[in-house]
C-alpha cells in the first residue's frame, strides 16, 4: 500500500494483478487497485474531478481526466473515507499509475489539488 496526505486529505492504494489475456493478437495485462480517501482536515470536501496518468514498461503514457471516481462526486465530512475499486489494461506486465484529485473545500469555496502518491501495477508471476 502506497499512502499520500494533501491538506488533510490522506490517499491510499492498494493494488493487485487480475490477469491476462490475448485479444486480437496483442497480450494485455488487467490490474485493479482499491483507493481510500480520507478527510484528516476539519472541513468538509467534495471530490470533483480525477487527473490520472498511467505507464507501462514499453513506455507508453495515457492520461485519463474526467469528472468524479466511479460516476461519483463523494462528499466527505472530517474523519470520513470514500473507498472505491477500479482498474486498467496494459501491454506490458509491469507500469504505474499517479495523478491527482480535484476537490472543494465547502469553508471557503476554494478548490485545491490533493495528489496520488505514485503506485505500481506488477504481474509478479512473469518474474519467474
Amino acid at each position: 500500500m502506497v499512502e499520500q496526505v494533501t491538506k488533510g486529505i490522506r490517499v491510499s492504494v492498494d493494488t493487485y494483478f487480475e490477469g491476462s489475456f490475448t485479444k486480437n493478437n496483442e497480450m494485455f495485462y488487467a490490474f485493479g487497485y482499491r483507493v481510500s480517501i480520507t478527510n484528516n482536515s476539519q472541513d468538509t470536501v467534495q471530490l470533483l474531478s480525477r487527473s490520472w496518468f498511467i505507464y507501462d514498461a514499453l513506455n507508453v503514457r495515457e492520461q485519463v481526466v474526467g469528472e468524479g471516481v466511479i460516476g461519483k462526486k463523494p462528499v466527505l465530512k472530517p474523519g470520513e473515507t470514500h473507498t472505491y475499486n477500479s482498474g486498467c489494461l496494459l501491454k506490458s506486465p509491469f507500469g504505474a499509475m499517479n495523478g491527482h484529485y480535484t476537490m472543494i473545500n465547502f469553508s471557503n469555496s476554494g478548490q485545491f489539488q490533493v495528489m496520488i502518491p505514485t503506485f505500481k501495477l506488477s504481474a509478479t508471476h512473469v518474474l519467474n
